[in-house]
């Protein structure tokens, strides 16, 4: 007979030895993804046959290699243990400028290049050139673009969401979303004031921020967030945290939006009355609050929703869309999240996918969970947002008890 006892660690051995390579060579990513964000729009800029004069090619290449060196020195300064915003809106800005160079540089390196050989548009050395000039325009019109739109007030994202449990006292109910802020080392306060001013427009029943407030301490981002102070609910203002508040001290913000008047939903639920009728609004940490070490912060949807009525239908306020899971689990109606962005900088919605079920808008789970995932309100790191639009999100509840009596 067999010792499979023996026979199971052998092939647990030889498979790890297998999956070895793999391992070390996912261990220099983190290197290896840099000098190709740089490598590659170089080559197709200034090297891939243009046939540039020397000085031009060689400045050229200088400046992408004090690019691949000077941003994540940048960066580590800004972000790092020193937190200098200087440092920050420098390497930020350069991650976000080399992304579009690399991405149209492949794009129009190959594509365009394709084109104009299938054409018989000039020889190799003039069909290089007008690769080099379309991604340099391209890229600085995108670039441009994407900067306004990361910089200005969001547009108001309307619609209807019919769910299948509220009564007919609650149709109508008007709940706002803001989300993904996102204060930092670019001063927005005057924009976050402009941004407060827009949902007091909206004259919402409820005010909801799904977290990531901002990138830096409440202390250090105290004056940017200070307008929220000024938001207006004719119910409540509810805020859970996001995985950023876990990277910059997270009860200080808890504590700075319950100053401002907002209500931190820990893993706790208020109920919103209204015509008779009752919403429970439940929230809960963010997924990484656990992870975070910080004592009694983690994600506890049964924590939340103790004590709720289990007829009554629940909003829960989640920050990650792949919250979604357990919500649809304990039959949670709908569930506000932010955090992917959209994307911000297309096309890095591809990645977002691998980690999240949603990216954006109204999607169902399981047997009646709807989800709304939020593009945010702010940007995250480089200031630009290309096919990706910030959004203020105005979600009106329809309940079908007033549509069967309509």
């Amino acid at each position: 007979m067999t010792d499979t006892s023996e026979a199971r660690p052998a092939d647990g051995a030889a498979h790890a030895t297998r999956q070895s390579p793999l391992r070390r060579l996912m261990r220099y990513i983190p290197l290896i993804a840099p000098f190709l964000l740089w490598a590659v729009p170089c080559w197709v800029l200034l090297h891939a046959g243009q046939h540039w004069p020397l000085p031009v090619a060689w400045g050229g290449t200088a400046l992408f290699a004090l690019g691949l060196v000077g941003m994540p020195l940048a960066m580590m300064r800004g972000h790092g243990r020193r937190q200098q915003d200087r440092a920050a809106i420098v390497g930020d800005t350069l991650l976000g400028t080399v992304w579009v160079l690399f991405t149209w540089s492949v794009l129009l390196g190959a594509l365009l290049r394709l084109a104009l050989v299938a054409a018989g548009v000039g020889d190799g050395q003039e069909r290089a050139r007008i690769v080099t000039w379309a991604v340099l325009g391209v890229s600085a019109a995108l670039l441009a673009w994407g900067y306004t739109e990361a910089r200005r007030v969001p547009r108001v994202r309307r619609l209807d969401v019919q769910l299948p449990r509220p009564g007919a006292g609650l149709d109508g109910t008007r709940v706002v979303l803001i989300t993904d802020t996102h204060y930092g080392p670019l001063d927005r306060a005057g924009w976050s004031a402009r941004v407060c001013e827009t949902v007091n427009t909206l004259e919402a029943d409820l005010v909801c921020h799904t977290g990531d407030i901002a990138d830096g301490t409440a202390d250090r981002r105290r004056a940017q967030a200070a307008p929220l102070g000024t938001v207006r609910a004719t119910r409540a203002r509810v805020y859970v945290t996001g995985n950023h508040e876990y990277y910059s001290e997270a009860q200080g913000w808890v504590d700075l939006m319950d100053e401002l008047g907002w209500e931190p939903l820990r893993n706790r639920h208020l109920l919103l009355e209204r015509g008779g009728d009752t919403l429970v609004v439940a929230g809960v940490d963010d997924v990484t609050a656990e992870s975070s070490g910080l004592a009694g912060h983690r994600a506890h949807l049964a924590g939340a929703l103790h004590g709720a009525d289990p007829d009554l239908p629940v909003l829960l306020l989640a920050h990650q869309p792949k919250f979604v899971d357990r919500a649809a689990a304990d039959g949670v109606d709908l569930q506000l999240s932010g955090h992917t962005h959209g994307g911000q900088i297309w096309p890095f919605h591809h990645l977002v996918r691998i980690d999240q079920p949603a990216l954006a808008g109204l999607s169902r789970h399981g047997a009646r969970t709807l989800l709304y995932t939020s593009r945010g309100t702010g940007f995250w790191g480089p200031p630009f947002r290309v096919f990706a639009p910030s959004e203020i999100t105005l979600l009106v509840l329809r309940s079908p008890q007033r549509a069967a009596a309509a």
